[in-house]
C-alpha cells in the first residue's frame, strides 16, 4: 500500500477545491424560496421557534413581622370582642332564659327585694308592674314610695304571673318588667369616687353563674363595695334570676362590665388601687398582708380560677385560711369572707 506523502503543492487551497468528503468548505447556500403557483395554495412556512417570554424577577419576600406575644394576641382578642356591646342586651338564645326576653333588651325582675329595689333606683326604667291580688297592696304602696311616675299594678292569678316568667322562677307574688340599667364604663365609676379616698371594688374573672355573680352583688351591698367589675364576655348577664340573688343590689352596686379585663386593671392601677387576687395556691393569707386604702379583690370561675393574664395584673395573690379536705370556697362564699376581712380592717 502506497503511504501519501506531504507536498505543499499539495497543501494549496482553492476555492473550488472540496474537502475530503466531497462537500465544499462553505455552506451550501440555502434554495431560493419556491412561489406558489396560481391555484395552489401556499405551502406550510415552518413556524418561528417560539420565545419565551421573560419572567418577572422573583418578588421580594415581605419581612414577616415579629410573632406576637400570647399576652398581646389575647388583649387584641378581647378589644374586638369588647366592641360588640350591644351583644349583651336582648340577644340571649331562647325565648327566655333567668327573666330576659331575647331580642327585645327587657327582662322580667321578680321577688319582694328585686322588685322593691328597682322602684326606688330612679336610673331603672320600669315597663310594666304585674302583682297576684294578696300582694297588689303591698306593691301599691311600694309604687307610692318610690315618687316617680310608674305604670299601673295589673293584678293576676299565679297561674298567669308564672306564665310570664321562667319556669321555677321564685316571684313571691311581684314582677316588674324592666329595661336594662345604663351601661357603667370604669372611667365614669372612677369619676364618682373621691380622688385618692378609700374604697373598695369586687372583680370577677369569668363568672358566668348569675346565682353566683348575684351573691357576689349582694355581699358588696352588705359590706359596702364601691362596684363589681365583669368582663363583658362570658359572664353572667343581667337577668331576673341574676338580680334575685342579689336580692336587690343589682339596683344599689354598679356593675361595671369591661371589654379586656387585663387593660382595666392596669386602669384602676393607674388610680391608685391595689390589685389583690384571691388563688388556693397563694403563700400569704388576706389575714397576713397590709391593706392599702383602695383595694380591687379579684376573684375567678369556680375550678379554673383566675386567668393567666389577669394573675399577673395582680399585685398580690392572697388566700383564705381554709383547711383540708375541704380548703375551697365557692366563689360568692370567697367573695363574701374577703369583703368581711377586709371591712373590717378598714
Amino acid at each position: 500500500m502506497t503511504q501519501r506523502k506531504f507536498s505543499p503543492k499539495n497543501s494549496r487551497k482553492s476555492k473550488s477545491r472540496k474537502s475530503d468528503h466531497g462537500r465544499s468548505d462553505r455552506p451550501p447556500k440555502s434554495p431560493p424560496a419556491r412561489e406558489a403557483l396560481p391555484g395552489r395554495p401556499k405551502p406550510p412556512q415552518p413556524k418561528p421557534p417560539r420565545q419565551q417570554e421573560p419572567q418577572p424577577a422573583p418578588r421580594p419576600l415581605a419581612r414577616s413581622a415579629a410573632p406576637r406575644s400570647p399576652e398581646r394576641r389575647v388583649e387584641k382578642q378581647d378589644e374586638r370582642q369588647g366592641e360588640r356591646r350591644g351583644e349583651r342586651q336582648g340577644e340571649r338564645r331562647g325565648e327566655r332564659q333567668g327573666g330576659r326576653q331575647s331580642g327585645t333588651g327587657q327582662l322580667w325582675l321578680y321577688g319582694q327585694h328585686a322588685v322593691a329595689a328597682a322602684l326606688a333606683n330612679p336610673k331603672r326604667r320600669i315597663l310594666s308592674l304585674c302583682a297576684t291580688g294578696d300582694r297588689a297592696a303591698d306593691l301599691e304602696q311600694r309604687r307610692r314610695q318610690a315618687g316617680r311616675d310608674l305604670p299601673p299594678i295589673e293584678t293576676m292569678a299565679r297561674e298567669a304571673l308564672e306564665s310570664r316568667l321562667p319556669p321555677g322562677a321564685l316571684h313571691q307574688g311581684l314582677a316588674a318588667r324592666c329595661a336594662p340599667l345604663p351601661e357603667i364604663a370604669l372611667a365614669d365609676l372612677l369619676d364618682e369616687l373621691d380622688s385618692g379616698s378609700p374604697a373598695v371594688l369586687v372583680g370577677l374573672d369569668q363568672v358566668t353563674d348569675p346565682q353566683n355573680a348575684g351573691a357576689v352583688l349582694r355581699s358588696a351591698a352588705a359590706f359596702g363595695a364601691s362596684g363589681v367589675i365583669l368582663t363583658e364576655r362570658h359572664a353572667a348577664p343581667e337577668t331576673g334570676a341574676l338580680a334575685r340573688a342579689a336580692s336587690g343590689a343589682l339596683d344599689v352596686v354598679p356593675l361595671v362590665r369591661v371589654g379586656n379585663l387585663a387593660r382595666a386593671l392596669d386602669e384602676l392601677k393607674a388610680a391608685g388601687f391595689w390589685i389583690f387576687g384571691l388563688a388556693g395556691d397563694a403563700t400569704a393569707t388576706m389575714g397576713e398582708i397590709a391593706l392599702p386604702p383602695r383595694v380591687v379583690l379579684m376573684l375567678g370561675a369556680e375550678g379554673s380560677g383566675l386567668r393567666r393574664l389577669t394573675r399577673e395584673r395582680c399585685d398580690t395573690l392572697v388566700r383564705l385560711p381554709t383547711r383540708p379536705p375541704i380548703d375551697q370556697l365557692n366563689v360568692s362564699n370567697a367573695a363574701a369572707i374577703a369583703l368581711y376581712e377586709t371591712n373590717r380592717r378598714r
